[in-house]
């Protein structure tokens, strides 16, 4: 048993966005008759994060429809149009005290899987480091990522995009795994959701899989 065996890690999903780019709230648009922030959901429940806390903001009401009957807590960010910062900072004080780690995705990456997500955890239980870097195709750092609690002080007051200043100040702590470039994928516009429509398997199942597996793990 590491010492990291027993901590408990739980789930930030940033929703809180206006989706400015789409012209409707990208969360309530549906992939394969399931909302796309819905989808996100299931997938960060299905890998035992303790707690799932989703961050809201825009439409907030129709928003918290979404996630009826899944096991996850709301935290409305008032400031949602602030940015996505505000949003990470909302969710970090949201976080039980016993909670001592936590990861960060966003609901509009469709690829995102449960076992990318296990595989996270996993790789943070086996290490002391205080970093869990996703990094696709070999080169991009993006979302999702795990951070150790002594983070969590350090992401209330960045001032960059989900934690990429945290990202770039231990880097040379943190430890990565590789998904492919494909699952960087994300919803912005009526493109991309029709992109995404055209090329992701049916609903997320029980497992919260998507059509996206496969990890390496880097230093």
């Amino acid at each position: 048993m590491t010492q990291r065996d027993d901590t408990r890690v739980g789930g930030l999903l940033l929703a809180a966005g206006s989706s400015t780019r789409m012209g409707k709230n990208k969360m309530l648009m549906e992939i394969h008759g399931e909302t796309v922030l819905r989808r996100a959901a299931k997938t960060a429940v299905a890998a035992s994060l303790d707690p799932v806390i989703v961050v809201t903001g825009h439409e907030r009401k129709q928003a918290e429809l979404q996630l009826d009957g899944l096991d996850c807590l709301t935290a409305f960010n008032v400031d949602h149009e602030t940015g996505i910062q505000s949003s990470v900072q909302v969710g970090v004080d949201a976080l039980p005290d016993d909670v001592g780690a936590v990861l960060i995705m966003l609901a509009d990456m469709p690829f995102v899987t449960t076992k990318m997500l296990c595989d996270l955890v996993a790789l943070y239980r086996t290490t002391d480091a205080p970093l869990i870097i996703s990094r696709y195709g070999g080169e991009v750092q993006a979302p999702p990522m795990l951070y150790d609690r002594k983070l969590f002080g350090e992401l209330r007051v960045m001032r960059r995009r989900c934690g990429r200043e945290v990202v770039q100040r231990h880097r040379n702590e943190a430890k990565a795994l590789a998904w492919p470039i494909e699952a960087l994928a994300d919803i912005d516009t009526p493109n991309d959701l029709a992109r995404v429509r055209s090329t992701i398997d049916l609903p997320v199942d029980s497992l919260g899989e998507a059509n996206m597996a496969g990890s390496t793990n880097e230093t």
